[in-house]
């Protein structure tokens, strides 16, 4: 529903706008080049996805070889002992548990076919317990927040944009996607742990808390800086002067470090698989089978957005949108590159598809390696799509009071998106 009212308003303010604009201006070139949008944002929709096709094919298929051979089930085992502290009073034998732990390792690994079918099942399982049928239950809604904010390991889809962009690193956004989507779910789960009155001191939690977090600034820290400075800095007290790396050896390391875990997560699948006996190159041909469907899936809904978005472009509208934006947040100091982003960041809540075509026209517009479109793809990646996340999940099962869900998702989403501009400027500037 809210992307076809995205869809139709792009073009209607689009077309409204292109006659504003002939009228006022006489400009006689306006239509023409809202006609040509249309004929180059379908041939563009139209490459864009057939060249995701063999990067979503490839992942597609490693991520099934690690699912075949246990991946999930390890990680369910890390995660079990935080699952009982974020969901406390719930049954550890109930099968909701494990359909939940199922949902986010898979979320975490971008299994999207395995995560969605986990996360509805658990949802009607945590309903056998409501004691109120149609008003979410406290377990309902941190589910509901937690997949709405999403960790994101391997952001596939969106390393897969870049490549297809010609992005000369496309694994250069791996690290800070991490981050951002930590921070999203950080401000996810503490907005409704405290509305909920989680014991946040609970000394696994908080070591799970400290740790993960601790372990990111480190490692963000030691890219930024070099080791050696930063514990001079730490020795000193902070009076000692931090001076950071250069930017191109920052964006260097960053590279390395995405690509090289992404490489060691691979052999890391395949040695589970050695060890373990599956057949390693069955399992890669049926994911990537599924890998194949999926682009071939979105060749009309990028066709569709991308043709709209470039009507709405070609009218005047996203000068328009994007000189708003910066009036209302050229005060902050962010640089100007920024606001060619924010259109993504807008779109995000609302449409997974709406905000994927709108780094996409970040990218074409400003180039994939540029502050911006890197900005975009962060933003794209720094949590999911949270209305359609809820209106999934609480329409499975028939909820009509969601409770706390909606504002502390939009928590998440902030944080998120503040993640996503503190890592660009870090990473990208």
């Amino acid at each position: 529903m809210i992307m076809n009212v995205v869809w139709l308003l792009l073009f209607f303010v689009g077309g409204l706008l292109g006659l504003w604009k002939f009228y006022d201006t006489g400009d006689a070139a306006i239509f023409p080049a809202m006609a040509k949008a249309t004929f180059d944002g379908a041939k563009g929709g139209f490459e864009l996805a057939l060249g995701l096709t063999g990067a979503l094919t490839l992942w597609m298929g490693i991520l099934k070889v690690g699912e075949d051979a246990g991946a999930i089930r390890i990680l369910s085992r890390v995660l079990a002992p935080l699952m009982r502290r974020v969901f406390p009073g719930l049954p550890t034998d109930h099968p909701a548990s494990g359909s939940m732990v199922l949902n986010f390792a898979a979320n975490m690994l971008g299994l999207d076919n395995a995560a969605t079918p986990a996360g509805l099942k658990a949802m009607k399982e945590l309903e056998t317990l409501n004691p109120n049928p149609g008003t979410a239950t406290d377990h309902q809604a941190m589910f509901m927040v937690l997949h709405a904010a999403s960790l994101t390991l391997f952001p596939v889809s969106i390393m897969a944009l870049r490549a297809t962009n010609k992005a000369s690193n496309p694994a250069d956004i791996f690290l800070p996607i991490l981050v951002a989507s930590a921070c999203s779910v950080l401000g996810g789960f503490l907005s409704a742990a405290l509305v909920q009155k989680i014991k946040l001191r609970d000394p696994i939690l908080l070591a799970w808390l400290v740790g993960v977090s601790g372990l990111l600034a480190t490692l963000v820290s030691c890219i930024r800086f070099r080791p050696a400075d930063l514990l001079h800095w730490i020795a000193s007290g902070g009076s000692a002067l931090l001076e950071s790396r250069p930017h191109e050896q920052v964006e260097a390391i960053s590279t390395a470090l995405g690509t090289g875990l992404m490489l060691g997560a691979i052999l890391f699948f395949l040695g589970l698989a050695t060890i373990r006996k599956v057949n390693a190159w069955d399992a890669f041909a049926e994911g990537a089978k599924e890998g194949f469907k999926t682009a071939i899936t979105l060749v009309p809904f990028m066709v569709g957005i991308l043709v709209a978005v470039g009507v709405f472009r070609a009218s005047g509208g996203m000068d328009i949108l994007v000189q708003a934006i910066w009036s209302c947040i050229s005060w902050t100091g962010l640089p100007s590159e920024t606001v060619g982003a924010i259109p993504t960041m807008l779109m995000k809540p609302l449409s997974g598809g709406g905000a994927r075509a709108m780094t996409v026209d970040a990218m074409t517009t400003y180039g994939p390696d540029s502050f911006t479109g890197r900005l975009s793809c962060l933003l794209q990646g720094s949590t999911d799509t949270t209305l359609y996340v809820i209106a999934l999940y609480a329409g499975a099962i028939g909820l009509k009071r969601s409770r706390h869900v909606l504002p502390c998702a939009l928590i998440a989403d902030l944080c998120g998106f503040a993640g996503a501009f503190v890592m660009a400027m870090l990473f990208f500037r």
